[in-house]
């Protein structure tokens, strides 16, 4: 989880706490949309990979996009409503859509180093939207 955090950091330009939180929510929609198979064995390769799902569970809502997009991924429903959720709670955390693209580029990224490009496509075929973080 550090080195994940690192690159983060790095790449999207936020601090720890953010790109943990970051993380957690990010991990925490994927284990909801694929609570088995590639998703189960990423989790279980990223130490600490649950606490960051916990920690982003935790962290107080800001309000303002993040309950605009949460409230209109309720409406739509489904993966797309709650990938829409999902970019709330992360602008909720002040991240930008430029940002929001190279967190996922790196999450997936890191993800392709733990379980292999084959599986982390397999979780992107089920979400199309997902596909422009490859």
């Amino acid at each position: 989880m550090e080195e994940l955090i690192k690159r983060i950091c790095a790449s999207v330009g936020i601090d720890e706490d953010t790109a943990k939180i970051s993380i957690g929510h990010v991990l925490g929609f994927l284990q909801k949309e694929f609570p088995e198979g590639p998703v189960a064995e990423l989790l279980g390769k990223i130490p600490g990979g649950q606490d960051a799902i916990a920690a982003a569970a935790a962290a107080p809502g800001s309000g303002g996009l993040d309950s605009l997009l949460g409230g209109l991924g309720g409406l739509v429903g489904g993966a797309k409503g709650d990938i829409m959720a999902l970019a709330g709670k992360l602008t909720g955390l002040g991240l930008d859509m430029g940002q929001i693209q190279k967190l996922g580029t790196e999450i997936f990224a890191h993800a392709d180093q733990l379980i292999g490009k084959e599986n982390v496509d397999k979780i992107v075929a089920q979400i199309p939207a997902l596909a422009q973080f490859r």
